[in-house]
C-alpha cells in the first residue's frame, strides 16, 4: 500500500562513532553493585544500529540506557519517537518529540516527525505548523514542502496548496498524485495557467495508464459526474486487476447512486486486494448502517477502528450505530473519540447532542446543539454530506513522498 517517508532515525548521528554493545552494558552493570561507567555515544550508535536493522526493543533498551546517563540527550529523545512512530503509537511518538524539539528547537527534522505524526493520524490541520516551520527553514526540503501542500489541499486550502506545491514541478512533474493535486488545487484557486499546465502534463504523463485512469475517475466523482467515473475506474481495473484504490473508489460511486449491492461489492474486491485496508471496512459499516443492519454495521466498522483507530468517520458511524440499537454509553464513547480526532465537523456535535439527550444529559444535550447550529449556519451547503458520511478521505494520494 502507501509507503512511508523515512523517519529520521539519524539524527545527531554525527556525534557519535563508535560501536558497543549495549545488552553487553546492561549485563555488566547487572553483575555489579557499582556502577560501571558507560559510554553514551556508543550506546547511542548501537541504538541507531538496532533501529536501522528493525530491532525495535533493542533500540529502545538502547535509547533508554542513553537517557539514563544525560537525560539531555536529544538524539534519543527523538528516535525514540521515531520507534513509536513505527508501532503507531502516536502519543508516546508526540511526547518523545516534543521533548527533543524542546531541546534542539533548531533541528528542522525533529518538527517534521511531530508533524508526520499527526499527518499519519489524518490530522492534517495539525500538521501544518510543524510542516511550516520546515519548509520556512529548510525551504528545499521537498518531503516538507509536499506534505505541507497535501495539508493544505486536504483542508480545501487551495491557494495555499497550488502556492506550495507549485515550487517542486521540476522534481515532481512525473509524478501523476502531485499532478492530479496541483491541478485540481489551481483550479479551485482560480490559476487557469497553472491548472492547464498540470492537466497537461497529467495527460502525456498518464499515457492511457491504469493510474491515469484511476485519478480521472477520481475527478470525474469530485465533479459529481458518476457515469464517466465508473467508466474510467473500469478502465482502471482492467488494465490492472491489482491496482489498489480502483475498486474503492468504485464502491465510492455507487454509495454516491445509492446502488448499495454492487458497492458492497466493490469494497470486498478491493479487501481482496488490500485486506487491512480499514477505509473498506468503514465504508462497508457505513453501507450496512443506512441499509438498518446494524450489527454488520458494528462488526466492520470495529474492525475499522482496530485498524484505523485514527479513521475518525468509523467513531462517528459506529456511535450512530450503537445509538440506534440503544447502546448509548457505547455511542458517547465513539462519538467522543470522533471529536478528539475531527474538532470541525458539526456532524459529530449532532450526534453528540442526541446520544446526550437519550443519556438524560438534557443541558449538555441542549449546548451541543446549539453548537451544531451555530457551525452548520456556516456551511448549509456540506450539511447533508458530512451527517450521512462523517469526515471525508483521500487516502490513494496520502502516501509520504520520498
Amino acid at each position: 500500500m502507501s509507503s512511508s517517508a523515512k523517519p529520521f532515525a539519524s539524527l545527531l548521528a554525527f556525534l557519535f562513532a563508535v560501536f558497543w554493545s549495549a545488552a553487553a552494558a546492561s549485563m555488566l552493570w547487572a553483575q555489579s553493585p557499582v556502577p560501571h561507567p558507560a559510554d553514551p555515544q556508543q550506546m547511542f550508535a548501537q541504538g541507531e544500529a538496532e533501529l536501522k536493522a528493525g530491532n525495535l526493543e533493542r533500540a529502545e533498551a538502547s535509547f533508554r540506557g542513553v537517557l539514563a546517563i544525560d537525560p539531555q540527550a536529544v538524539g534519543a529523545y527523538a528516535n525514540l519517537g521515531v520507534i513509536d512512530m513505527r508501532r503507531k503509537r502516536w502519543q508516546p511518538a508526540l511526547e518523545m518529540l516534543r521533548r527533543a524539539e524542546h531541546l534542539a528547537p533548531q533541528i528542522a527534522g525533529i518538527r517534521l516527525n511531530i508533524g508526520l505524526t499527526f499527518y499519519r493520524q489524518g490530522n492534517y490541520r495539525a500538521a501544518i505548523s510543524p510542516f511550516e516551520s520546515v519548509v520556512r527553514d529548510a525551504p528545499d526540503s521537498v518531503q516538507a514542502r509536499y506534505l505541507l501542500g497535501l495539508c493544505y489541499f486536504f483542508t480545501e486550502q487551495y491557494a495555499e496548496t497550488a502556492a506550495t506545491l507549485e515550487p517542486l514541478w521540476t522534481q515532481e512533474s512525473n509524478q501523476l498524485n502531485y499532478l492530479y493535486v496541483l491541478g485540481i488545487a489551481a483550479n479551485k484557486a482560480k490559476r487557469a495557467d497553472l491548472e492547464q499546465r498540470a492537466l497537461s502534463r497529467l495527460v502525456e504523463t498518464g499515457q492511457n495508464s491504469p493510474e491515469f485512469h484511476l485519478l480521472m475517475g477520481k475527478a470525474h466523482f469530485n465533479r459529481e459526474e458518476y457515469d464517466d467515473a465508473i467508466r474510467e475506474l473500469e478502465l482502471a481495473y482492467k488494465a490492472d486487476p491489482k491496482l489498489p484504490f480502483a475498486h474503492f473508489e468504485l464502491g465510492l460511486v455507487y454509495v454516491k447512486k445509492q446502488d448499495f449491492d454492487h458497492a458492497k461489492a466493490e469494497f470486498l474486491a478491493d479487501l481482496g486486494i488490500e485486506p487491512d485496508l480499514a477505509y473498506d471496512y468503514d465504508e462497508l459499516g457505513l453501507i450496512s448502517y443506512l441499509q438498518q443492519k446494524d450489527q454488520d454495521a458494528v462488526k466492520n466498522l470495529q474492525k475499522a477502528v482496530h485498524l484505523d483507530p485514527s479513521l475518525a468517520s468509523s467513531h462517528f458511524n459506529l456511535a450512530r450505530a450503537y445509538q440506534r440499537q440503544g447502546s448509548h454509553a457505547l455511542a458517547l464513547s465513539e462519538i467522543d473519540a470522533a471529536g478528539k480526532l475531527d474538532s470541525t465537523s458539526y456532524g459529530i456535535h449532532y450526534v453528540r447532542g442526541q446520544v446526550l439527550r437519550s443519556l438524560g444529559r438534557q443541558e449538555e444535550a441542549q449546548a451541543e446543539m446549539r453548537l451544531y447550529t451555530q457551525m452548520s449556519n456556516d456551511a448549509r451547503e456540506k450539511r447533508h454530506q458530512e451527517l450521512e458520511n462523517g469526515p471525508a478521505r483521500n487516502p490513494e494520494i496520502t502516501a509520504d513522498p520520498q
